[in-house]
């Protein structure tokens, strides 16, 4: 199972902890949330604006996630990523992935982020402070 969302609303992790649904051979749950930094570069700044390809975002989201559950045992992969302007210290990706053993979820968990960054059209650019 794998979801994907890109939204302009701001990321609530509680809402999707309480949606997370767990089977008895699942042994880790990986989250991981991305928050935008103040300082890019050396530049002080006030957020990050995300802009997407979203038809070519989630077909390349696509490929990652079959690409993921071929090479891991994944019970399930939801994604998060917000577009629009994101303000300092929120949150810009959630991650999460549930496997049957921890090993498993941090490698596809890393492997989904490196493979999003590499491949997925989502671009960003600098709000000012």
């Amino acid at each position: 199972h794998s979801e994907l969302q890109l939204t302009t609303e701001p990321i609530d992790e509680q809402r999707l902890a309480a949606s997370r649904s767990l089977d008895g051979g699942s042994g880790a749950v990986i989250t991981f949330l991305g928050v935008v930094r103040g300082v890019e570069g050396e530049q002080h700044i006030g957020g990050l604006g995300y802009e997407a390809f979203e038809l070519m975002a989630r077909h390349q989201f696509e490929k990652i996630f079959l690409a993921a559950a071929h090479r891991w045992p994944i019970d399930s992969l939801r994604l998060v990523h917000r577009l629009g302007p994101v303000r300092v210290n929120e949150p810009s990706l959630w991650v999460e992935v549930i496997a049957p053993h921890r090993g498993e979820a941090f490698a596809a968990c890393q492997f989904v982020i490196d493979e999003m960054k590499r491949l997925v059209p989502i671009w960003k650019r600098v709000i000012p402070s």
